[in-house]
C-alpha cells in the first residue's frame, strides 16, 4: 500500500527563519501532530534558496520544530535514502523509505539534507508520509528546492513518527 505524501522545503536567506518562527509558533499547544506537520510544510514550502549560513540556520529551525510535534518519537533509523537522482530541471530527487515498528498506523516526518562534496549544507527538505500501517514500509521523494549542480548527497537528519 502507497502512503500519501507531501513534500516541504526549508532553504532560503534571513527571512527563512523569522518565517519559518513566525508561522510554526503554533505547532505546540491544541494542534494535533498532523497538523504541525502540515503547518510546517505550509510555512516552509514558501521560502526561497539562499545562502548556505541561512540554510543551516532554517534547517535547526526545522529540526527544533520537528522537536514540537507532539507524541513525536525519533525513528532516524527507520528511515533510509535511497539514490539521488538529478532532473533535467537541476533538482536532485531522492527516494525517502520510511518502515513503521509500531502496532498501529502512523505518520512521519523526514528532514532530508543536500549536501555538496565537501560536505557543506546546500538545501534541506522535510517529507511527510502519512497513515504507514503497522510493520509495514512506505516512500516519499525528496525533492531539492532548486538547481543543485554537482555531486549532491541526500541524507537522512531526523525522522519523527506521530
Amino acid at each position: 500500500m502507497t502512503a500519501r505524501h507531501r513534500t516541504l522545503w526549508a532553504t532560503g536567506g534571513a527571512a527563512t527563519v523569522l518565517a519559518l518562527s513566525a508561522a510554526l509558533t503554533g505547532c505546540s499547544g491544541e494542534d494535533s501532530p498532523s497538523d504541525a506537520a502540515s503547518k510546517a510544510e505550509s510555512a516552509v514550502g514558501s521560502i526561497a534558496s539562499g545562502a548556505s549560513e541561512a540554510v543551516e540556520s532554517a534547517t535547526a529551525e526545522a529540526g527544533s520544530r520537528l522537536d514540537d510535534i507532539q507524541g513525536g518519537i525519533d525513528v532516524k533509523g527507520d528511515a533510509q535514502i535511497g539514490t539521488p537522482v538529478t532532473g533535467s530541471d537541476g533538482r536532485v530527487r531522492a527516494e525517502v523509505t520510511v518502515r513503521n515498528t509500531d502496532d498501529s498506523a502512523r505518520s512521519f516526518a523526514v528532514q532530508v539534507n543536500f549536501k555538496d562534496a565537501g560536505g557543506g549544507l546546500v538545501d534541506t527538505v522535510i517529507v511527510t508520509i502519512d497513515h504507514v500501517q503497522a510493520g509495514e514500509s512506505a516512500t516519499g521523494t525528496a525533492r531539492s528546492t532548486h538547481d543543485l549542480p554537482g555531486d549532491v548527497r541526500p541524507e537522512v537528519a531526523r525522522a519523527v513518527r506521530y
